[in-house]
């Protein structure tokens, strides 16, 4: 059975107020998505690398690809409006019968080997796996107005990641039936497996380092941990 990886870098990283999708912010003369991709490309138990972006940057995504002479990308995917939509594109990319899939933020360049190869491991048992940590904050629910509705034991709760791993047939049947039901606008994969109760979810232990960058401020967290990590 083949390990596929699907990168969403179809978002226009509004959020940090640069004058490119963060994906394509460049750091070290490098951008955010080319570390996140030489993390799957070197990672031994990826077979394939599915890529989905917004057309608007085929050519940016072309020339990274000419740069890096990536051997494991397989096909470039064009995304949709919502994060949902792209999440389709990209697993109905996938031909094979059967397969694990990760689906991955292209703007969290500091997954770790460890954390996917956990991630694989797991669907051998799951048809559904997330990545998540401890909150270290207490969270809170508040209703439409910002008045506090109740404070959940913090003990229950974990702040999500990706990559989120999937069953092949399985996340297809979850998009085919959110497309049926005419709902695209659900921002999580897993969310969707929920939704219409297809599978356990395990919960893959996560690392504080997976950020995703979406504010200023995570940009230059991001230049500390990569000259942390060229220390």
């Amino acid at each position: 059975m083949k390990n596929y990886a699907i990168i969403l870098a179809s978002g226009k990283g509004e959020r940090t107020g640069l004058d490119v999708p963060k994906q394509f912010f460049s750091i070290n003369d490098r951008t955010i998505l080319e570390y996140t991709l030489d993390i799957f490309e070197s990672h031994n138990e990826i077979d394939y690398i599915l890529i989905v972006v917004n057309s608007l940057f085929a050519d940016r995504i072309n020339f990274i690809l000419e740069k890096n002479n990536y051997n494991k990308v397989k096909d470039v995917i064009f995304g949709g409006a919502t994060r949902q939509i792209s999440s389709y594109n990209g697993v109905n990319a996938i031909t094979e019968i059967n397969a694990k899939v990760l689906i991955h933020d292209a703007v969290r360049p500091f997954v770790s080997p460890k954390t996917i190869s956990d991630c694989i491991k797991a669907l051998d048992n799951y048809k559904a796996v997330n990545v998540a940590i401890d909150s270290s904050d207490t969270i809170i629910e508040v209703d439409s107005h910002n008045i506090l509705k109740s404070v959940p034991q913090r003990r229950y709760l974990r702040r999500c990641q990706t990559p989120q791993g999937f069953d092949l047939c399985t996340i297809k049947k979850a998009h085919e039936l959110a497309k049926n039901d005419g709902i695209d606008n659900i921002t999580d994969d897993c969310g969707l497996i929920l939704k219409y109760n297809l599978a356990d979810i395990f919960v893959v232990q996560g690392s504080v380092y997976n950020i995703k960058i979406t504010y200023p401020l995570d940009i230059e967290i991001a230049k500390l941990i990569l000259k942390k990590e060229s220390i």
